[in-house]
């Protein structure tokens, strides 16, 4: 597997599971993905990020505007 600068830059992957992470997502976004399956994708890849924090607040703030 390949890893971008970008991905060593902003994803803590220092440890056998972050790498395990972005191995599957990888592999996942080589296939034809509907809208909902590269939105699971995309909140998968913001909790490799140093402030995952932040991406799944904003996340879950959408998902619940949207059921309001």
């Amino acid at each position: 597997m390949k890893i971008t600068n970008y991905e060593r830059k902003n994803y803590i992957l220092k440890d056998k599971k972050g790498l395990k992470i972005l191995s599957l997502i990888k592999k996942i976004e080589k296939y034809k993905l509907n809208k909902k399956d590269k939105e699971i994708i995309r909140m998968a890849r913001t909790q490799l990020k140093r402030n995952w924090e932040t991406p799944l607040i904003n996340y879950l703030t959408k998902f619940l505007d949207k059921l309001r």
